[in-house]
């Protein structure tokens, strides 16, 4: 029995995504390489990015069912905590010279 998945990876400006079709139990590691996404995005590093599916990180031998989204995570450009702080003080610097 085959299966239908896709293969997602987020860019700054875009998103790809690719839809494969693979045999029943086939790794995260098939779908990626079905893709060929790692091939058109050489920055894409599969021993250190993270790999999820639907927003959950798996490994690549997680075996895959019908449907799954398979995301490949890229590193954030900013920390959260620090972005957030920035914002915070830009907004209260406003609200003062009100």
């Amino acid at each position: 029995m085959k299966v239908v998945v896709q293969v997602v990876f987020a860019l700054p400006g875009a998103q790809e995504v690719v839809e494969v079709e693979l045999e029943e139990g086939a790794p995260v590691e098939a779908a990626l390489d079905a893709s060929g996404i790692a091939a058109r995005h050489p920055e894409i590093d599969l021993k250190t990015q993270r790999i999820g599916l639907w927003g959950r990180r798996v490994t690549l031998a997680t075996e895959l069912r019908d449907r799954d989204r398979v995301e490949i995570y890229r590193a954030l450009s900013a920390d959260p905590k620090q972005a957030r702080r920035r914002r915070a003080a830009s907004e209260s610097g406003r609200k003062r010279r009100r």
